[in-house]
């Protein structure tokens, strides 16, 4: 009786809350800093980023349409657009993401929905692969922490501590939302990348610096670069993409990537240093830029390449090497390669393997390296194609200048 007579009394102000509570979704970023309410702060120790999760299409290397599910960067669209710009937009690989040890970084993902998939009302989230979140809500795993419905919008914090090449991807149904698509690289660019850092960590910067950054806070320079690219690895299996898009059962015991890429891209695509051309919809008409990373690596002789590498794929492990030009691994899993008495762990080798969730930071020296193109490529040697192709997959060229 008493719960009958509490439940009684509630009512009305059920009542009361839902008809004060506007009717539908509504985008709501949350920027710190903001003056101009462009979606970018002010403030050069935050950064803010606006990221949609929802569905779209890429294209294959031969030329294969693939229906994806993903993210697109949003940053600085107004409010009142995200939803019909994140519609059908969603990338592969996803926008990059870079920021600075010591920055705070508000990351808004605004969940647009499925247009092609209306019968979906899949929540998603932002896993920072390997970063120690301050609290389990922004960790993106569904059980501990937050995921965001259709038409909402949630704002993540995270404080930089550790430098180091990271990753990021969709918790929800993982592996089916990783197969589908959303993944992307990130990586935090250590506070040594400026003089004012090398003094906090009390090194004289040299008078002409002859690096444009470091991968870590190595305290000798020994981690410095001139160019930096990022090379997320992934695959896709045709099969599992169309029966998500055909709404047929899901097999996930057989699934098989016959797609291998770097950034999204299979070879010849992988060295296009432009965003490859949208794809045309099912019903003809032509979509959104969905494939903006290139993996084309350019250098001068002499130069020291800084590569990024992650890899999140659903089903193998892969090796990647550059036959011709010597390679120093430095980091692993976002860590710098040093013992517990600082000893130096770093190690040559020509070849890197990496399975999913993993991640490496390797130094190509092109000291003494002739002028020329060298090959970056997968020793799986039925990685090597685009499906049925006899050329492709996962493979892009180093051009030495």
């Amino acid at each position: 009786m008493r719960t009958v007579l509490r439940l009684t009394f509630l009512l009305p102000l059920i009542f009361l809350v839902f008809v004060a509570l506007p009717l539908g979704a509504e985008v709501f970023i949350q920027c710190p800093g903001d003056v101009n309410g462009d979606g970018i702060s002010d403030d050069p120790n935050i950064v803010c980023i606006q990221l949609t999760a929802g569905d779209g299409f890429v294209s294959m290397a031969d030329g294969t349409p693939m229906y994806v599910f993903g993210f697109n960067d949003v940053t600085g669209i107004p409010a009142d657009m995200i939803m019909d710009e994140g519609m059908l937009a969603a990338n592969f690989s996803a926008p990059l993401i870079t920021a600075k040890e010591g920055q705070q970084v508000y990351l808004s993902l605004t969940n647009v929905g499925m247009t092609m998939r209306p019968d979906l009302f899949d929540p998603h989230t932002v896993h920072f692969h390997g970063f120690p979140n301050a609290a389990p809500v922004f960790d993106g795993e569904p059980f501990a922490s937050i995921a965001i419905v259709m038409g909402s919008t949630l704002t993540y914090y995270y404080n930089i501590v550790f430098p180091g090449t990271y990753m990021y991807h969709c918790h929800v149904e993982a592996v089916e939302h990783m197969q589908m698509g959303m993944l992307g690289s990130l990586f935090m660019r250590p506070i040594q990348d400026d003089n004012a850092g090398l003094k906090d960590l009390g090194i004289q910067p040299p008078l002409n610096q002859p690096f444009e950054g470091f991968a870590y806070n190595d305290g000798d320079g020994s981690t410095g670069y001139h160019v930096v690219y990022p090379l997320q690895i992934a695959s896709f299996d045709p099969l599992f993409h169309a029966a998500d898009e055909e709404i047929q059962p899901l097999a996930f015991a057989k699934m098989r990537d016959v797609y291998p890429m770097l950034n999204g891209r299979g070879y010849p695509d992988t060295i296009n240093p432009n965003p490859l051309a949208p794809p045309i919809l099912p019903d003809g008409s032509t979509g959104k830029e969905s494939q903006k990373i290139s993996s084309l690596i350019t250098a001068t002789s002499g130069q020291k390449i800084l590569l990024r590498i992650s890899s999140l794929s659903t089903t193998s492990f892969h090796t990647l090497s550059a036959l011709g030009i010597p390679m120093k691994v430095v980091g692993r899993d976002a860590r710098l390669l040093r013992g517990p008495t600082g000893n130096n762990l770093y190690y040559d080798t020509n070849s890197i393997t990496l399975g999913g969730g993993q991640s490496a930071d390797v130094i190509l020296d092109t000291t003494n390296v002739s002028a020329g193109t060298y090959f970056l490529y997968v020793t799986n040697l039925d990685h090597l194609n685009n499906d049925a192709e006899e050329y492709g997959g996962m493979m892009t060229e180093i051009v030495i200048n």
